[in-house]
C-alpha cells in the first residue's frame, strides 16, 4: 500500500522578538505557523523547548561524545477557536493562515549557560514543532534562539586585581648567560568586549640578548568527554613594546589593550569551558619565552566606575617625570578578528633588530623579514588524558 504525502506550504516556528538575546527567568513566547496546500487532517501539534551542551570529536578510532541537558520543556498546543473532531483533530483548509501560539519560561539564574558553537562543542537553545497527521509522516521545523548568561563586571572578586612576577636564567651552550625578569600588574580581573586593560609591568634583561616584551589576549577553550580533555588556546589580539638591550630595562605604565569582540565566559558548565587570560611574556632568541598569565573574566555587565584608563592616567602623571601627558581617546567599536591580524603586525616594526618570531628557535642574528600581513593564528590543540571531574 502506498501512502500519498501532503504537502505543506509552510511550517515554521517564529518568535515573538525573532531578535532578543535571552537570560535566566525569561519567557520565550511564539507562534507555530502552518499553511497547507490541500485539506489536511491535523491530528496534533506538539512543541519542546530544549537546551543542551554537546561536545563530539575522535581520538584514534575511538569516539569521544557527551551532553548535558539545561532546559526542557514540552506541551500540545491548539488552534484558538478552531472546531475539533471527537479525538481532537482539527481540518486544515488551503488559503488560510494557521497559528499555534507558546510560551514558556527558562530556568531561574544559575541554571542555564550561555549560547556557544566551538569545533568540537556547542550549547545551543532551540523550539521543535511537530505537526503529527493520521496515515502521514510526522512533520517537525526547528528555530534556535540565543542564551547570554549575565556576568557582571562589577563583583568584589572581578574588581581585585592581578599580578605576578616571573624569572628566566638564560643559557648559551650550558653557560650562564643572565637571566630576564618581568613584574606586571592589572587593576582589575572582570572585563567586557570593547573596554581596554591597563597594564603595568616592569621588564629586565641581564643577558647578552636582545628582548621584546608583549602582551596577548588568550582564549582557552576546553571540551571534555568520556573521561578525556581537549583544550585550545587562541590569540586573540597582542601588543608589544620597545625591544630590551643587555643591561636595560623597560617599564609600562598604563598600556593598554583592546578586549576584542568576544563571547563571555563560561564557567558553569561541566564538559565544556571557555577561559581567558592576559598572557605578558618576553620573547627570548634562542630560548623559550619568559611567561606570566593573569586570570581573565569576560563579562556581559560593564565596568560602572571611573574607567580604568582614568586610573591608569593618575598613577602615570605621579610616578613617572619622563610620561608628561597622556591623550584621551573615545570609545572605538570592538575590532572584527581580521582586523586583530593585523594590528598585531602593524604594531611591529617593518625591520624589527631581531626575527620577532613567537617560537622558540628563533635565530639570534639581526634580519629585516619581509613585512607580510598574516591570517589569523591558529588554534594551539593539546590533549590530555583525565578523569571525569578534571574540571
Amino acid at each position: 500500500m502506498v501512502v500519498m504525502t501532503k504537502k505543506m506550504k509552510n511550517f515554521e516556528v517564529v518568535f515573538s522578538d525573532p531578535s532578543k538575546t535571552y537570560s535566566s527567568g525569561d519567557k520565550v513566547a511564539g507562534r507555530i505557523l502552518v499553511e497547507v496546500a490541500e485539506v489536511t487532517k491535523v491530528s496534533a501539534v506538539r512543541v519542546i523547548g530544549i537546551g543542551c551542551a554537546k561536545v563530539e570529536y575522535a581520538k584514534g578510532k575511538q569516539r569521544c561524545r557527551e551532553d548535558i541537558d539545561y532546559l526542557r520543556y514540552e506541551d500540545t498546543v491548539t488552534l484558538d477557536d478552531q472546531p475539533t473532531d471527537s479525538d481532537g483533530s482539527v481540518i486544515l483548509r488551503p488559503g488560510k493562515k494557521y497559528e499555534y501560539k507558546f510560551g514558556f519560561e527558562l530556568p531561574q539564574q544559575g541554571q542555564l549557560v550561555s549560547s556557544y558553537k566551538g569545533k568540537f562543542g556547542s550549547v545551543q537553545y532551540y523550539v521543535k514543532a511537530f505537526l503529527e497527521r493520521p496515515s502521514q509522516p510526522l512533520l517537525e521545523t526547528r528555530t534556535n534562539f540565543e542564551v547570554v548568561e549575565p556576568i557582571d563586571v562589577n563583583t568584589p572578586d572581578l574588581m581585585s586585581p592581578a599580578a605576578g612576577t616571573k624569572e628566566k636564567k638564560v643559557t648559551c651552550m650550558f653557560i650562564s648567560d643572565g637571566q630576564v625578569s618581568l613584574n606586571a600588574r592589572i587593576d582589575r580581573r572582570g572585563f567586557c568586549q570593547g573596554e581596554e586593560i591597563t597594564i603595568d609591568a616592569d621588564f629586565e634583561n641581564s643577558c647578552s640578548r636582545i628582548v621584546v616584551p608583549k602582551a596577548a589576549i588568550i582564549a582557552k577553550h576546553t571540551y571534555q568527554a568520556n573521561g578525556r580533555t581537549k583544550v585550545f588556546q587562541q590569540k586573540l589580539s597582542s601588543v608589544r613594546g620597545n625591544h630590551i638591550i643587555s643591561g636595560m630595562c623597560e617599564t609600562w605604565r598604563g598600556k593598554t589593550i583592546r578586549v576584542p569582540k568576544i563571547k563571555p565566559s563560561i564557567l558553569a558548565c561541566n564538559i565544556i569551558r571557555v577561559e581567558y587570560f592576559l598572557m605578558i611574556y618576553v620573547h627570548i632568541p634562542g630560548s623559550n619565552k619568559l611567561v606570566l598569565e593573569l586570570p581573565l573574566v569576560i563579562g556581559t555587565i560593564p565596568y560602572s566606575g571611573c574607567s580604568s584608563r582614568t586610573n591608569s592616567m593618575s598613577s602615570q602623571e605621579g610616578s613617572s617625570a619622563n610620561n608628561s601627558w597622556v591623550s584621551l581617546r573615545l570609545p572605538e567599536a570592538p575590532p572584527s578578528y581580521c582586523d586583530v591580524s593585523r594590528d598585531c603586525r602593524m604594531e611591529s616594526p617593518t625591520t624589527p633588530l631581531l626575527d620577532d618570531y613567537d617560537g622558540s628557535d628563533s635565530p639570534l642574528f639581526m634580519t629585516a623579514p619581509k613585512f607580510q600581513f598574516c591570517p589569523p593564528p591558529a588554534y594551539t590543540e593539546v590533549d590530555e588524558e583525565c578523569n571525569g571531574n578534571a574540571l
